[in-house]
């Protein structure tokens, strides 16, 4: 797809082959977990080709393989990841894209992979829970430092850079309160140092946000979310260069973590209306967003679409749209805000966001039952996370009118 940078056709028909086996119109799923060969001939013409990959590879290029395990590479999963490379807009001779199991899964192995023992990271604080538990509780086992620095302190970057730092790893935007970080900034300050830059960019999507583009060396979604958009698989993306793909692949096939090749199929189906959902639960969450601010029930809203949103006027420059989440504080306690919750009736109440149905949250009900950890998570009892689906607006504002009614 090289005549066209247009969201709506990459995603369509970026990454799969014109013509495909039997003639179907949707890429197959070819569901085996291991490869034949005709013959010897054929095995040893196949390693042959392997270590001519594998020196090209060295060189920071790439070339195809025939699948030889499931374990390693499946077709399906493969046209899937050429789908998300193009949508996230690299280079389409150095770039390319590796998909996971899971979200995590991708944000683990990226890590792994490219630190080692004495290495030191650094991780902007705001972003997923479970994200900030494995940099705090795994790495150091692996004889791996990290620095957690709040989003607020970002100034302060340059100061929390150590001689062995080897990876800044961010989140945009974060989770729950959506603080948007200056990637040109970010990449500026980092490659200065020789430092890898790496950012979870799930909440943004690439029709929202294309990372690459502001110099981020690695681009990390939660697939399981807008990608799929249907609720209905866990996988997670890797995008980058070839050079730096490379030891993440060879760590994914050595712990076993690629996606199996049905959820392969459902990525590529939910791709295809990514940028139709996207731009559905943009305008969504900017109506809600705003309908929210002119409540008296409700204590504050944080959505980087709102002028005062911290971060608004990065939001503005770096961003085609703002996202579909929004997140908001309910005036009064935490009961009061259960009351609320319970009274929406449109939303699924659950922890997930991105797909075509909305749902909505008490987060801190999802963090810990005990009220200091909730406090040290630095999520109010308050905060309600609703994200966004691709329901009619005015039934979705009704609904949150009654909702607010009852409190």
């Amino acid at each position: 797809m090289s005549t066209t940078t247009h969201f709506s056709t990459l995603a369509v028909h970026a990454g799969e082959e014109k013509r495909k086996p039997y003639g179907a119109l949707t890429t197959p799923v070819v569901q085996t977990s291991t490869y034949t060969f005709a013959d010897t001939a054929e095995i040893l013409a196949f390693m042959q080709h392997k270590a001519e990959r594998e020196a090209i590879r060295q060189a920071g290029g790439d070339m195809p393989v025939r699948d030889e395990y499931g374990r390693y590479s499946n077709p399906t999963q493969s046209a899937a990841e050429r789908k998300l490379a193009a949508l996230e807009g690299g280079d389409a001779q150095k770039t390319r894209a590796l998909l996971f199991a899971s979200g995590m899964a991708a944000i683990t192995h990226t890590v792994l992979a490219l630190l080692q023992n004495g290495d030191h990271m650094i991780m902007v604080c705001g972003g997923y829970r479970r994200t900030i538990e494995f940099a705090q509780t795994v790495l150091p086992r692996w004889g791996i430092a990290a620095t957690l620095l709040d989003v607020d302190r970002l100034d302060q970057l340059a100061e929390t850079i150590r001689p062995n730092t080897r990876l800044i790893l961010a989140e945009t935007p974060t989770n729950p309160y959506l603080r948007v970080i200056d990637l040109a900034r970010l990449a500026e300050t980092a490659h200065a140092n020789g430092i890898l830059t790496a950012i979870d960019a799930t909440f943004a999507t690439p029709i929202n946000l294309r990372p690459l583009q502001w110099g981020i060396d690695l681009v990390i979604h939660s697939a399981s979310k807008y990608l799929g958009g249907h609720n209905d698989l866990l996988a997670g993306v890797v995008v980058g260069a070839h050079t730096l793909l490379n030891p993440i692949e060879t760590l994914r096939g050595l712990f076993g973590s690629i996606a199996d090749p049905q959820t392969a199929y459902l990525l590529i189906r939910g791709l295809k209306t990514l940028e139709l959902r996207v731009q559905r639960q943009n305008e969504n969450a900017r109506r809600v967003a705003e309908w929210l601010t002119q409540h008296p029930k409700v204590a504050r809203v944080y959505y980087p679409g709102l002028p005062d949103h911290p971060d608004h006027e990065v939001a503005k420059r770096q961003m085609s749209g703002f996202g579909g989440v929004v997140s908001f504080e309910i005036a009064g306690g935490r009961e009061r805000t259960s009351r609320f919750v319970d009274a929406l009736q449109l939303p699924y109440i659950g922890p997930t966001l991105g797909g075509v149905e909305s749902i909505v949250q008490q987060q801190a009900l999802f963090i810990s039952l005990n009220e200091p950890d909730r406090r040290a998570a630095g999520i109010s009892d308050t905060l309600v996370r609703y994200a966004l689906g691709i329901e009619n607006v005015e039934d979705i504002l009704a609904d949150l009118e009654r909702a607010l009614a009852q409190i």
